[in-house]
Formats: structure tokens, sequence, C-alpha cells
């Protein structure tokens, strides 16, 4: 397995980690099986954050404080540094460390600096002053926010959606990221469930020397798929690359990701998979979506108050009306036999 270096933080790593997103979705005993697992299985780079629930306290759980050779990044969400405070001391404490590796500015919508009046870089300089954190990274799912952060010079890390459904303005992060000296952290790596290829997924990730894709875990058959690439790592050939090209034709664009910071929505409506339906009915078996319980949440779309908070909170920047009406239309016409999938 390919060990990388995340920039001017030095710190080394196999290019395999554990995203610990969807482990909130499991029980405590589960979640620490699970971890350990993944840990036994040779993943020493492990991601959480504050929002996730009780993530960080079975990641505490799974470890018991023993986190020798384990790197540890986490997020938070505050707005103001007295809840970027709260967050860290919240953190230390479930995560049973005396400091985080990686502490992350979590979706930011801005790139905060020094003086820009918000005090939260100066919270996070503080916080490093103090040993309570050792680098600095910042977290988004806007490319003009994480171009900026590159060009800043402020940010050791940046964490980003990066697949091989990234636009090419997107995979350019890289070699910026190369070029500052500062490490890559790819999120979405599956894009919110639309990849499915575990082995594509992974080689074309591995060309990037400088990018490390943590992968959202939550079942010990998905940790099966990871761990099985540090016995034999998936590289790309002829037949991963054709299947990559068709996989880009297919699904590049404006799609939904499923990360579900549209919700809730005030019509009741499940944003983020109503937004996306389309591309599920052909991705997943689909008579999982086609149930009486689904119609009906599909036909929520009808009742959509045009509110546009969905599109003020989508950090794709997505007309997430027009994607729920297009999807509504579409799974009518899979429902009546018009189209097939």
């Amino acid at each position: 397995m390919k060990t990388i270096t995340l920039g001017s933080t030095h710190i080394l790593t196999p290019q395999n980690a554990f995203g610990a997103l969807p482990m909130q979705r499991i029980s405590h005993e589960a979640a620490v099986r699970l971890v350990r697992a993944a840990y036994d299985g040779g993943m020493r780079f492990f991601d959480t954050a504050r929002s996730y629930s009780d993530s960080e306290e079975k990641l505490g759980m799974a470890f018991g404080g023993d986190w020798k050779d384990i790197v540890l990044a986490t997020k938070t969400h505050s707005k103001t540094p007295e809840e970027f405070w709260q967050h860290l001391e919240t953190s230390l404490s479930l995560l049973r460390r005396d400091y985080i590796d990686i502490y992350q500015f979590h979706c930011a919508g801005q790139c905060y600096r020094p003086g820009d009046g918000t005090g939260m870089y100066e919270a996070m300089l503080e916080a490093k002053a103090q040993g309570k954190i050792r680098h600095i990274g910042i977290t988004t799912h806007k490319i003009g926010v994480a171009e900026e952060a590159i060009s800043s010079g402020l940010y050791e890390t940046l964490q980003f959606p990066f697949s091989y459904l990234s636009t090419e303005r997107e995979l350019a992060l890289a070699e910026k990221c190369r070029q500052a000296n500062m490490g890559l952290i790819a999120m979405k790596a599956l894009a919110g469930g639309l990849i499915t290829n575990a082995p594509a997924a992974f080689a074309f990730i591995a060309q990037y020397d400088n990018v490390l894709p943590i992968w959202g875990i939550q079942k010990e058959r998905e940790l099966a798929d990871w761990l099985s690439f540090f016995r034999e790592e998936a590289q790309m050939n002829e037949d991963i690359t054709a299947f990559i090209q068709k996989e880009r034709k297919e699904l590049t664009g404006d799609f939904c990701r499923g990360c579900g910071y549209c919700m809730p929505c005030p019509a009741g409506i499940e944003i983020n998979n109503a937004a996306r339906m389309s591309l599920m009915l052909r991705r997943a078996p689909s008579a999982a979506w086609l149930t009486e319980a689904w119609q009906e949440k599909m036909a929520k779309i009808d009742s959509c108050l045009t509110c546009g908070q969905c599109l003020s909170r989508c950090p794709y920047e997505l007309n997430t009306p027009e994607l729920l009406k297009r999807n509504l239309q579409d799974y009518r016409q899979v429902l009546s036999g018009q189209t097939k999938v």
C-alpha cells in the first residue's frame, strides 16, 4: 500500500483512510468492531466531525485513549469563537485525546482569515498554540472557497469532494495543493453512493500521490473491499479506464450528491434522495425505489413551496427545485412503463 505525505503537515499515512460519518448509523458495539477491524487491516487515518452525532464518541470507545500511530482528523461547524471552543473541548473529551492531529472548519462557506472580523482563524491559532490541535484544515463543497483556501497559504489541508466524477476544475485542485505543499483529503470519493465500483474508485485516486481518500464505511463488507487493497492495490488498466469513461459520460454534470445539507424541507420532501432518483433507479435495484412508500415521498414534490431554502443551502449551488421536478417526471414515466430502467 502506497504511503503518502499530507503536504506541510508531514503526516505519513497509507493512501486508504476511514471516513466515520456513516458510523453514526450503527450501534456502539458494531462501531467499535468496525473501527478496530479497520485498524487491524492497516488503516491509520480516521476522519470524523462534531456534527456526526455520536461518531466521535464511538471512535473514542474503539481506541480507549490509545491513539499510538493513529492520525485523527475532526471538524467544527461552529460560527463563533465561543462555539469553536465548546466544540473543541467536547471533541477532545469524547475522543479521549489530549490533542487533535488535524482540526478542520466544517463545510465552510468562506475562507476564514486573520482579521476578517469573525475571530475564527484566531481561535484556530490559539488552539494550536495551546497544543490542543496540531494542524489547521478546512473542508468545503464550494470550489471557489477551496481555491481561495489554497491560495491563502493559511491552511495545511483541504478536504473537498474528489472522485472520477469530478469536473476538470475540481480535479485541478490536486495540482494546486501540490504546488502549495498542502494536503488534499478526498471526501465523497464515491460521489454520495453513485460510484459502486470500488476498484475503479480506488485506482483513480491512487494516481494522485498527494490525495488521501476517506471512504465512508458503515458495514463490515464495505470495509472488506477497502482493506483488500492493502493486499493487492487496484490499478488503472484498460478495463477500468474504459469503465470510468463510460461512467463520466452518464453521470457528470449537475447531479445531487445526496449530502443532505439542504434538509429539512418545509414541505417534507426527502430531497437528498428525491433529487437524484433518476440516477438511483438506474444504479440500484429499482424495486426498492418503486414501493408505495416511495411513490408517496416522490409525490410530495408536487407540494414544493418554492421557498428557496434548498437553493440557498446547497453547497454545490444546484437548482434543486428544477432537479426535483425533472426527477419526478422521470419517476412517473418509469412507473407508467414509458421508460425502462
